[in-house]
């Protein structure tokens, strides 16, 4: 009898992680969005209704299933996850929340719950990859540039939202965190733009953003550490006048006797516009740099990844790559192979060899590939 999975999401991402589970799991889709809905059930999956936020409904939910995959908007996340681990359900979330997922790992140890959090493309393969190297050398640097765009640029934004949109927001204004000479530095986001040249996609503008997250606590042993993010050139500067204006601000304002949140009125008119259009095509770029001494010799390992929409199944290359990642590791988890108690964040899934290896070869069957350059 084949397991059973249920993947809480069914945005793009969601979608495309059940799809590929139901190649092998009895997959059920969860979302509130009925037309989301529809197009997986259009796929042959089991899809129901719910709301997330109802702790006591999602419990409910979730109780006949072998592992829960989270997809949920980064600021429902962290109760979802609380909720599935009270549950006593594994779990494996590329919901990205906020919090600090560590509040949990207590809680998960004690349900005795396998909880992967953050196992997406970045964080997440780069935390695997990173992982993977802490166990084999002294690390120096870690340097992770990593940004999924659209093929065409279009004015005035030069982006489209290819994860949650409101969680792209929050890029914009949580303040980014890395590690220079063993100090933790904090940083606007945005701040300390970059312009940097990649081969088949030309000049991108890099900034500081938070992707560092649990890096900061599980590797404080590695002095350089810095996660930034990618975007067409000049696309940096519209979001600082935004975001100074006030228009990301979560304080309300008083506007003909109603008070409002800026950023839900920013989010309802930019949201439109930073949505694909049917058939438009995006790619992720991505450049992991690590540097240290292996072996007693200095050694340098760069690992880049340039994967494009697959036309064939109109998936969009941001689900492939954050979406498969995350698949691979609900293999690890729901066969046995990784059974580590409370919250795991994808670096521990790298450390063991046999694991790095299946997760880079579940991606490279499904065409997302990580060249590696060794110097």
């Amino acid at each position: 009898m084949k397991k059973k999975v249920i993947v809480l999401g069914a945005g793009l991402v969601g979608k495309a992680m059940a799809i590929d589970l139901a190649k092998k799991f009895d997959v059920t889709s969860v979302d509130i969005n009925q037309e989301a809905l529809k197009s997986v059930a259009s796929f042959g999956i089991t899809t129901l209704a719910l709301d997330f936020s109802d702790a006591q409904k999602l419990s409910a939910a979730i109780q006949p299933f072998d592992l829960v995959v989270g997809a949920v908007p980064g600021f429902l996340g962290f109760n979802m996850v609380k909720t599935v681990i009270e549950a006593g359900k594994n779990i494996v979330d590329i919901s990205f929340f906020p919090e600090d997922p560590f509040l949990l790992d207590d809680l998960a140890k004690k349900h005795n719950v396998t909880a992967v959090t953050d196992c997406g493309v970045a964080p997440g393969m780069g935390n695997i990859i990173l992982g993977y190297h802490h166990q084999r050398m002294k690390i120096d640097s870690y340097e992770c540039l990593v940004g999924g765009l659209p093929e065409v640029r279009e004015w005035p934004y030069e982006y489209k939202a290819v994860f949650s949109p409101i969680d792209v927001i929050e890029e914009y204004i949580r303040p980014a965190r890395y590690v220079q000479n063993k100090q933790i530095i904090v940083k606007e986001a945005l701040s300390d733009p970059e312009l940097i040249s990649f081969d088949g996609v030309g000049t991108l503008e890099s900034w500081n953003s938070d992707g560092l997250r649990s890096l900061i606590k599980t590797m404080p042993d590695i002095p350089n550490m810095i996660e930034k993010t990618l975007r067409y050139p000049g696309c940096i500067e519209y979001l600082r006048v935004l975001r100074e204006g006030g228009f990301f601000s979560h304080e309300e304002i008083e506007v003909k006797g109603m008070k409002i949140k800026p950023v839900d009125v920013t989010a309802k008119l930019l949201f439109p516009k930073w949505k694909l259009k049917p058939g438009e095509r995006e790619f992720t770029v991505m450049r992991i740099r690590i540097h240290g001494e292996e072996k007693g010799a200095s050694k340098s390992y760069e690992y880049n990844l340039l994967d494009r929409t697959d036309t064939a199944t109109q998936t969009l290359s941001m689900a492939r790559t954050t979406g498969y990642t995350c698949t691979a590791a609900v293999n690890l988890v729901i066969d046995g192979k990784f059974d580590r108690k409370g919250i795991s964040p994808p670096e521990f899934l790298g450390e063991q060899e046999d694991h790095y290896n299946f997760i880079v070869n579940y991606l490279k069957e499904r065409g997302v590939i990580y060249s590696v350059k060794i110097s």
